[in-house]
Formats: structure tokens, C-alpha cells, sequence
């Protein structure tokens, strides 16, 4: 190189030229010899690195050198050969101009230091699909890690950068750094406040991806697809994407549905609401007519015949039907429900299945089915729900019983 300069400048004395003018086209020359050596050299060593990192990932099973081709590492890591060659030639190029050789060398360390961050972020990146890869990793926060990783690498390479630019030590620096601890921490806070939900979401397993999540507070219903840093995304069920602050998993209430998900039933829970006008004692030949109901035939008569004996021992007078025990409508509809449930083949037997009075309210007396469907899926959960209660629905009228509607509703009220 150095009989390259002398070659140049000599060329340019025997044209005539002065020192001066010699000496800049002499710099000149050497900087475009330079700048082509340097893509050259970038394109060459890019190629052959790419390709041996290809060929090489061919012949293994594992996804990871595949991966780091797809995330440039390669590419990211044949930079370092031009500029290792550009540190090792530029003072013999602005030999005669020191003034400029200084900020260049300034500027190389600094593209040194953005280049390494490149490559680490190259590396990273390749580490979060690798994981997200392996079963036992999926659901777990993956990107939260690496975004904090990058986080640390990125605070680590701006101290170096800010170090070089400003001729200081790296204590200095981050004693400088510990003083303004107080401004960071505002500035950061979310950064902060989510790095520690995230921690939290992995130790107490509070959420996964693919969990179905509920949050009022943000409009989100649906399965969480990504958990990152700051954010939460949900896909919600009308395919919309909800992104939730990850930090107000720790201060906002909020429904994680995996514990029905992981359980061997999707609960059903919901009530009929009966006139209470309609309930009353029942005559010997409404008992009768409701024998002939297969799923209470045995009941009705047990239960009437364990009542009948009652009453002649304690001598009841039945001339007036509310002396003594009795059968009513709403008593034997509640044990027709009960039978009908625990007779369903949608109905998990191993789990609870109940049906119970619930407290008077204004509208009426809610007789509310407790149960688990064996199907979770949504769709299937809201076509067993339906099929149930169309059918107790329609069999209310066999116990003379009546569902309590609104009557004359006027829609100028509720305005």
C-alpha cells in the first residue's frame, strides 16, 4: 500500500502538479482504491459466508443454523471482515491529513460498536424463534427475554459509543449515569413496569400465549397470541387484535379461562325464571297426568307414596290441600330438570350437576341449572346449552307452570 501511495504521487509530480494538488489527488486516488476493496472485499466475504453457513445448515436436523441464515447472522458477521480492513488501511490513506484521520477512526469505532449490537441483535433474535420452537417453551414470554436482552445490549453499546465520543472512561460514564438514575427511571418506567410484569406472567404462570384471556377494562376477549415487553396482544373473537399494557396485568383485574380449558368441562350456568303465581300444590290426578313422564314416573309415585303414609299417621286432614306435605309443580319440575341434566350425554358426570332454587326477585323465582358440558368449544358449549334449554323451555306447560315475560313493555320508559 505504502509503494501504492508513492506510486500516485509520484504520477502526479511528473504531470506538473504542485505538492499541494498532488498530494490531495494523491489521497483521493487511494480513498476510491479504498472504498472499492472495501464492497468488494464485503460482497466476496458475504458470498462464501452465507453459502458455507447454507450448506453447512443442510446437513443438520437442527432448525437453529437455519434459523441464524434467516435472521442475516451471517451476513451481520461478514461486515467485520471489510471493516477490520478499513481500521487496518484508512491512516495510510489520510496519512498526509491528520487532522481528518482522527473523527474517521472515531466513526469506525463507533460503526464497530452498531455493527457487534447488530450481530448479537441477529443472534438474539435467532435464540427467540429457536425457543418458540421447542413444546415446552411455546406459551411461555419469549420475546419479553430477548426484548429485555436487547434492551441491555443496546444501553451497553450507546455507553461505548458515548464513551468514545467523548474520550471517558466507562466508570465515568455510568457514575454519570447512576446520577441521573432519577430522569432514566421516568423515562423508562413502562419499559420497567413491564419487564417486571413479565417476570411475573413467567414465575406465577399467570399467562400464556394461547390462554383465553377476558379484560373489560380494555375491551379484550380472546386468545393471547404474543407477549412482549410492553404489550399484550389478544385476538379477540371477532378476529380483531387488542394490545393490552403487559404492566396492568399486575394492577387490572382480569379472567384467564385456562383453569375451564385444562378442567374436563366448560360450566353451565343459567336460569329459568318461573311466575311465582304459577307454583301450587298438586291434585291426585295432576299427579297422575305427570306419572306418565318417564323421567319422574318412579319418583312421582315413591314421593307421593312416602307423603300419603306421612299424613295417615299424623292424621292430616286433607279436605284442604296445604295440610300435611305435599307435591308441588315447581318441586317435581326442579327434580324433572335434575333427572333430564344427569341423563344428558353432553353433561359431564364427574363434575358438579345441580339444579337450584335461587332467591325471589321481582321477575320471579330463577330455577338456575349448574353443570359442565364434556365439549369446550365454544360453538359446540352454545349449541348443548341451547339444546338443554329449549327443551326444559317447552316442558315447563306439562307442570303448569309459566315463564315470567315483561308485559306491555314500553321501550319510551327505559328512555
Amino acid at each position: 500500500m505504502n509503494n501504492l501511495t508513492h506510486f500516485f504521487y509520484d504520477l502526479f509530480i511528473e504531470r506538473g502538479l504542485s505538492e499541494t494538488s498532488a498530494t490531495l489527488l494523491n489521497m483521493l486516488s487511494l480513498l476510491i482504491l479504498l472504498v472499492i476493496l472495501i464492497f468488494t472485499t464485503d460482497f466476496i466475504t458475504r458470498k462464501i459466508l452465507v453459502q458455507a453457513f447454507s450448506k453447512f445448515a443442510d446437513r443438520t436436523t437442527t432448525q437453529f443454523d437455519n434459523l441464524l441464515i434467516k435472521h442475516k447472522a451471517p451476513r451481520n458477521l461478514a461486515h467485520l471482515v471489510p471493516l477490520l480492513l478499513t481500521i487496518e488501511l484508512f491512516p495510510i490513506v489520510f496519512n498526509d491529513y491528520p487532522s481528518v484521520e482522527q473523527p474517521i477512526e472515531t466513526l469506525l469505532k463507533i460503526y464497530g460498536v452498531l455493527l457487534f449490537i447488530w450481530i448479537l441483535r441477529s443472534i438474539l433474535k435467532t435464540l427467540e424463534s429457536y425457543f418458540k420452537t421447542i413444546p415446552s417453551l411455546k406459551d411461555k414470554p419469549i420475546d419479553s427475554y430477548v426484548q429485555v436482552g436487547m434492551l441491555g445490549v443496546w444501553i451497553v453499546g450507546i455507553a461505548f459509543c458515548f464513551v468514545i465520543i467523548t474520550d471517558i472512561t466507562l466508570i465515568q460514564f455510568f457514575t454519570t449515569l447512576g446520577a441521573a438514575s432519577a430522569v432514566l427511571l421516568l423515562i423508562f418506567k413502562d419499559t420497567i413496569l413491564g419487564f417486571v410484569a413479565s417476570i411475573n406472567v413467567a414465575v406465577n404462570d399467570t399467562v400464556r400465549i394461547g390462554d383465553w384471556i377476558t379484560m373489560e377494562k380494555y375491551g379484550a376477549d380472546g386468545d393471547v397470541i404474543e407477549i412482549n415487553l410492553n404489550t399484550i396482544q389478544v385476538q379477540n373473537f371477532d378476529k380483531t387484535i387488542t394490545n393490552i399494557p403487559t404492566g396492568s396485568l399486575m394492577t387490572d383485574a382480569f379472567t384467564n379461562w385456562r383453569g375451564m380449558s385444562d378442567s374436563g368441562g366448560r360450566r353451565i350456568k343459567r336460569a329459568i325464571i318461573i311466575k311465582a303465581t304459577s307454583i301450587k300444590y298438586l291434585a291426585q290426578e295432576e299427579i297422575d297426568d305427570l306419572r306418565k313422564i318417564q323421567l319422574i314416573s318412579d319418583y312421582v309415585s315413591q314421593r307421593q307414596e312416602d307423603i300419603n303414609h306421612y299424613n295417615r299417621e299424623k292424621n292430616i286432614d286433607k279436605s284442604v290441600l296445604i295440610n300435611g306435605r305435599n307435591l308441588t309443580n315447581f318441586g317435581v319440575f326442579r327434580k324433572y330438570i335434575q333427572n333430564y341434566i344427569e341423563g344428558h350425554s353432553a353433561i359431564n358426570k364427574d363434575m358438579t350437576i345441580m339444579t337450584r332454587q335461587l332467591a325471589p326477585t321481582p321477575q320471579g323465582i330463577p330455577l338456575e341449572i349448574y353443570a359442565f358440558s364434556s365439549d369446550k368449544r365454544w360453538e359446540n358449549y352454545e349449541y348443548i346449552m341451547a339444546d338443554i334449554f329449549d327443551h326444559l323451555l317447552a316442558a315447563v306447560p306439562y307442570f303448569k307452570l309459566e315463564i315470567f315475560e315483561l308485559q306491555n313493555f314500553d321501550p319510551n320508559v327505559i328512555k
